[in-house]
């Protein structure tokens, strides 16, 4: 693949059968160490609340320590979602990580609420003011403070804010508010070109970004054979539909398990509309794809979300990817 482009990391940090949340944090805190020695340019963490079979429920937390064994990775979240959070206790967080880590701390923000509505009620933006007032509250914070009240730390370099979303109309929405922005086609697939069309015909530039900047975010899943790597990947797939039918808490079946499994036709279905928009196979296989896909977004960067049971396997994907780069 000719293309020079950054490539990056989106994690989620899945917790398998037989594995505790534990183990599943600090395989992330091992993959980024990696995936630094690979190239990639920076290593994004999600939210996500009451899933016992994703650990990312505090963006900041996994960040900090990520950041500690790390040098030259810029490191942050993909993305905090906002509505569930008082805009100063997120400057307050982003600045700790920035203070300590001066020009490495991204603050890649959401619109959603990333969870149940139970679980949204115990969370949330305590004034209730919507997002656009929260992010103007959040960068009045990293600038000074707001109606005499400061965020400390106060970071000489402050985190670089983003947008991360899965319409048209949030890429919009990056465009005007002169934001970085990257598509979620790990979320809805096909929608990609148009939006970030759409986010650079809407963009307005300012003093901290004064040129548009478009993600891509995918699901890959590479291995040194095409069907290895489709016995990986129907393992998490596998989990999504165990989690919408019949266990909300499980934690992820094993490559073991969703190979013995026999899907219902049914369940085939929703295997297919995963797996085919996504990247999933050998590196010959996978690669005119991502190029294809690249070439029709224009993307500036690549966010690579890769969740398989294995371990070693998930590292030497990140790896077969970053050598198509």
């Amino acid at each position: 693949m000719s293309e020079a482009i950054a490539i990056s990391v989106h994690d989620t940090a899945p917790v398998w059968r037989g594995d505790r949340a534990g183990d599943a944090l600090r395989r992330s805190i091992e993959l980024a160490q990696a995936v630094e020695s690979f190239g990639y340019e920076r290593y994004w963490v999600a939210e996500h609340h009451s899933t016992p079979a994703l650990a990312t429920s505090s963006p900041a937390v996994l960040a900090g320590q990520i950041l500690a064994v790390t040098t030259t990775l810029r490191v942050g979240s993909g993305a905090v979602l906002l509505p569930n959070h008082s805009a100063y206790a997120v400057a307050e967080q982003f600045g700790v990580l920035a203070s300590l880590h001066p020009g490495r701390v991204d603050l890649g923000l959401g619109r959603g609420g990333g969870g149940s509505p139970a679980a949204g009620a115990r969370l949330g933006d305590p004034l209730g003011h919507g997002f656009d007032a929260q992010l103007d509250d959040l960068n009045r914070f990293f600038d000074g403070g707001l109606n005499g009240v400061r965020a400390v730390p106060e970071p000489e370099v402050p985190p670089r804010i983003w947008l991360v979303g899965s319409s048209a109309g949030s890429a919009v929405y990056a465009g005007r508010r002169g934001l970085p922005f990257v598509y979620a086609h790990a979320i809805v697939g096909g929608g990609a070109p148009e939006a970030l069309l759409a986010y650079r015909e809407s963009f307005q530039p300012t003093e901290a970004q004064p040129e548009p900047h478009a993600g891509l975010a995918v699901i890959a899943v590479a291995a040194d054979t095409d069907s290895r790597a489709e016995s990986l990947a129907n393992a998490f797939v596998l989990g999504q539909i165990q989690m919408r039918t019949t266990d909300p808490d499980t934690l992820l079946p094993t490559e073991a398990e969703a190979a013995a499994h026999r899907f219902t036709p049914p369940e085939q279905a929703f295997l297919r509309q995963r797996i085919d928009p996504q990247f999933v196979g050998s590196p010959q296989r996978i690669g005119p794809r991502l190029r294809e896909l690249l070439h029709a977004t224009k993307a500036d960067e690549l966010f690579v979300l890769t969740q398989v049971p294995d371990h070693e396997a998930r590292v030497r994907s990140y790896e077969l990817i970053a050598k198509l780069f």
